[in-house]
């Protein structure tokens, strides 16, 4: 059974930065697609953020060129870089792999998430 544990959320003031992390038991993070989501209040989780097993990676737009994925293979872990972090970046984040291209669902059991707060 895979498990998936998020970690390093916050209050942090607009323009900040955090780095979430996720630990993953039951699969290996190297083997799968793996993909940071948000569910903000009262709306849908999505995906932000892909990392494929071959190392390529993808964002949403209005993530790019300020959240960053990455992966320690030998912690078995996956991480999100999050700089000039936006009001509108208040969500609760989740880390899964993704069940298609581009997908909002995931392969595995969602964890509890981590919560992400930035005030203006």
């Amino acid at each position: 059974q895979v498990h998936l544990v998020e970690s390093g959320g916050g209050l942090v003031q607009a323009g900040g930065s955090l780095r979430l992390s996720c630990a993953a038991s039951g699969t290996l993070v190297s083997f799968n697609n793996m993909g940071w989501y948000r569910q903000a209040p009262g709306k849908l989780r999505v995906l932000v953020a892909t990392l494929t097993s071959g190392g390529l990676t993808n964002y949403a737009d209005y993530v790019k060129g300020r959240f960053t994925i990455s992966r320690d293979n030998a912690k078995n872990m996956v991480y999100l870089q999050m700089n000039s972090l936006k009001p509108e970046d208040t969500a609760v984040y989740y880390c899964n792999a993704p069940a298609g291209a581009a997908s909002n669902y995931g392969m595995y059991s969602w964890g509890k998430g981590t919560l992400v707060t930035v005030s203006s």
